[in-house]
């Protein structure tokens, strides 16, 4: 599974044989969700945060960051994506240390 990012323990990823729509998956402890992208014409128009099934999703300070975190971040994964299922590049993994504000 590439590894994309951390970002105050949170590991967001995805798995080798993703489907569309565009998504990651955010990991802490036991607890995931995932983050699906909805792009029109190019633009990303929608990010919607949705549990992933058998998985308790993530709550609190911890769902707060992984949302500050896409509204920072959401062009980089979705572009790292493309690189990925579309150009078929290695991704590189980056760990967030400071508090996006």
């Amino acid at each position: 599974m590439p590894k994309l990012f951390e970002y105050l323990g949170i590991l967001i990823y995805f798995y080798y044989n993703e489907h569309e729509p565009i998504h990651v998956h955010a990991k802490k402890a036991e607890y995931e969700s995932k983050a699906e992208f909805y792009i029109i014409e190019g633009i990303i128009t929608e990010v919607k945060i949705t549990e992933v099934k058998g998985k308790k999703p993530i709550i609190g300070n911890d769902l707060k960051n992984f949302e500050i975190f896409l509204e920072n971040y959401s062009e980089k994964v979705v572009q790292k994506w493309v690189d990925y299922f579309v150009y078929h590049k290695d991704v590189k993994f980056e760990k967030i240390t400071k508090k996006i504000r």
